[in-house]
């Protein structure tokens, strides 16, 4: 996957190409290779998690990459690479979002379900609670949505969210706690919604 990544995004006329490389003239090949491997599943997971379905989210995070290696794109700076292609995920996420309207059900299978060995009863439950957990998700406010899905589902912490989202760490443990606010009620209030359900049948 990342081979065939890399040969499309790195396609172009200049076989030697040698732009879009951080401080250090690291070749842009070796570069962009090292680039896709260490960043290409987080971004692909918070495309995800910002409510793109899978085949879209792969199409974003080949955008977001196409951006950090196009000939034209300044030289980044050398430490900053995952903060760069968050911004870029961010913009792409939206554009993705503008231009097709996302449908009122997420019938994708969940990230953890993409290998097979699971159990039908299993995968329709956890394919439910997917489900359930991107409608919470979008009803929350981007920059909420954000910080809870890199705190809550990528494990970062409030200062390195911070510095990705360049905002002061107060700010970031803020939206955390909104976060959870709305993460919290919107269970419950799914919950209540499931035992009317159950009660009501026969």
């Amino acid at each position: 996957m990342l081979q065939m990544l890399l040969s499309a995004l790195l396609a172009t006329e200049r076989s030697t190409a040698d732009a879009a490389v951080p401080s250090g003239n690291v070749p842009t090949r070796a570069w962009g290779e090292q680039l896709v491997a260490e960043h290409y599943d987080f971004i692909w997971r918070l495309l995800r998690r910002m409510g793109l379905t899978a085949s879209d989210a792969d199409d974003a995070a080949q955008q977001v990459f196409l951006v950090a290696l196009s000939p034209r794109e300044k030289s980044i700076k050398a430490g900053s690479e995952r903060s760069f292609l968050f911004g870029v995920a961010l913009r792409v996420c939206q554009e993705q979002r503008r231009k097709r309207a996302r449908s009122a059900t997420h019938d994708d299978v969940p990230l953890d379900l993409a290998a097979d060995g699971h159990q039908p009863d299993e995968l329709s439950a956890r394919q439910q609670a997917w489900q359930r957990l991107q409608t919470i998700l979008d009803e929350m406010p981007d920059d909420i949505r954000v910080s809870f899905v890199l705190f809550e589902l990528e494990g970062l912490t409030a200062p390195e969210i911070a510095k990705l989202v360049a905002a002061p760490v107060g700010t970031v443990a803020s939206r955390l706690r909104r976060g959870r606010e709305l993460f919290q009620n919107a269970v419950q209030l799914l919950e209540q919604s499931i035992q009317v359900e159950t009660e009501a049948r026969p």
